[in-house]
């Protein structure tokens, strides 16, 4: 029986084509034969290897832009400066899910310029700091590694909500400081070095640490589901923005004992 669907219809029509078209000569065969592939390869899967990579690429960027800032001892201006760059490309990179190696490492240099600054200042004032923060920040990446891997906290939807919760009511604190800063002196008193500011700064690095349990719960989801290669650099540019947000919360925590001394 002779089919309606004009989609047989359509392949039958295509198919007697081909069986009475003439057969290919030599000269055609030799052609198709050496022609070259036009298929576009498929991606391959993105694996703890290439986040890894990504994020010492990442990591290492920022870092040897810190370390040029703080060599050639810039001023505060070229820190706002590069705080300003950095947060415009970090809100483009996390809204668009980008995953533009220039955008992150564009970041990454921003970025960079203001924690050299940042650092050199807060080393001018108490020699040492800088490296203990920086062993502070190691130490607590390792902990959130080890606190993952053992599976002593686990990341569950509800958990995810609390720290996002959490992380956006800090921002929104730290915003109405700043404006009242205009008005009041110190604020509402979050940054001021007294008892509220180092209990702000103590909720502001757990909030940290609980940030890198997301990130490592979605590099491990990603490599799971098998998202492609490309979506490492997402993966590094959020390791690298909380391990920048938890160094410079613990260079502000050591520097409020460093003052009262």
């Amino acid at each position: 029986m002779q089919s309606r669907n004009p989609v047989f219809k359509k392949q039958r029509v295509a198919s007697q084509g081909v069986w009475n078209a003439p057969p290919p000569s030599p000269e055609q065969l030799h052609y198709m034969y050496n022609a070259p592939s036009y298929a576009p390869p498929a991606a391959r899967p993105m694996t703890i290897d290439d986040v890894v990579v990504r994020g010492f690429i990442t990591l290492g960027t920022l870092v040897v832009s810190a370390a040029a800032a703080w060599v050639l001892n810039l001023g505060p201006a070229f820190a706002a400066l590069g705080a300003i760059v950095g947060l415009v490309l970090a809100l483009i990179v996390s809204f668009r899910q980008s995953t533009n190696p220039a955008l992150i490492l564009g970041y990454s240099v921003a970025y960079g310029v203001t924690v050299g600054v940042v650092s050199h200042l807060y080393n001018e004032v108490s020699n040492g700091i800088v490296f203990q923060a920086v062993l502070g920040t190691a130490l607590a990446f390792g902990a959130m590694l080890a606190v993952h891997s053992l599976r002593i906290i686990r990341v569950t939807p509800k958990f995810t909500r609390f720290v996002v919760g959490a992380g956006i009511a800090l921002m929104a604190m730290m915003l109405i400081n700043l404006v009242a800063s205009f008005f009041v002196e110190d604020g509402i008193g979050i940054r001021a070095g007294g008892p509220l500011a180092m209990l702000f700064s103590v909720a502001t690095i757990l909030i940290g640490c609980f940030f890198l349990l997301l990130d490592f719960n979605d590099i491990e989801q990603g490599v799971r589901s098998q998202i492609p290669e490309k979506y490492a650099w997402l993966m590094a540019f959020g390791l690298t923005v909380t391990l920048v947000w938890l160094y410079l919360e613990i260079l502000r925590f050591l520097s409020y004992f460093t003052s009262s001394d």
